[in-house]
């Protein structure tokens, strides 16, 4: 009997938003995605949440935070960022991945690096490469739209 393997989907999302969500303990800075119909919220640093926000709002620093420092170094060494991808889910804590690219005499190399959400949707607002989650990790983090409130009361984000 020949064996079948189970394959995730995976959805592209948008960013929708930087805003806080309620935990134990006190509210936490999370990215909003849109993905599937769906919220997606993605708990990260105060740190990592302002770097994302400012990014969205295209807000330039006088020097390069730590993405863009990052996105540079790729880009002088003939490297590109393809997309990242929320893959997976485990114990409350995402996972995701980078998958990059680089071309060396007219062949491209694939690499795929593991990374904190975080910082893969920090690079992924940057360059503006697509993001995609997989649907086990919607179907256990989504949350429906109309369940979402932003910062100022709509159900909408940015």
């Amino acid at each position: 009997m020949p064996s079948t393997r189970y394959t995730a989907m995976a959805h592209e999302a948008d960013v929708v938003g930087v805003g806080t969500g309620s935990a134990p303990g006190g509210d936490v800075p999370a990215v909003i995605l849109s993905v599937r119909g769906d919220y997606l919220p993605i708990f990260v640093s105060a740190d990592q949440a302002q770097s994302i926000g400012t990014a969205l709002e295209g807000e330039p620093f006088d020097r390069p935070l730590t993405h863009d420092l990052l996105v540079d170094i790729l880009t002088e060494f003939g490297g590109a960022i393809d997309r990242v991808r929320i893959d997976d889910l485990r114990d409350g804590t995402f996972y995701a991945k980078v998958d990059a690219e680089r071309y060396e005499d007219g062949e491209p190399e694939q690499f795929v690096f593991d990374a904190r959400p975080s910082d893969a949707l920090a690079l992924a607002v940057r360059i503006d490469c697509p993001i995609v989650v997989s649907d086990p990790v919607i179907d256990e983090a989504g949350r429906p739209s109309d369940s979402v409130q932003f910062d100022d009361g709509s159900r909408e984000g940015r």
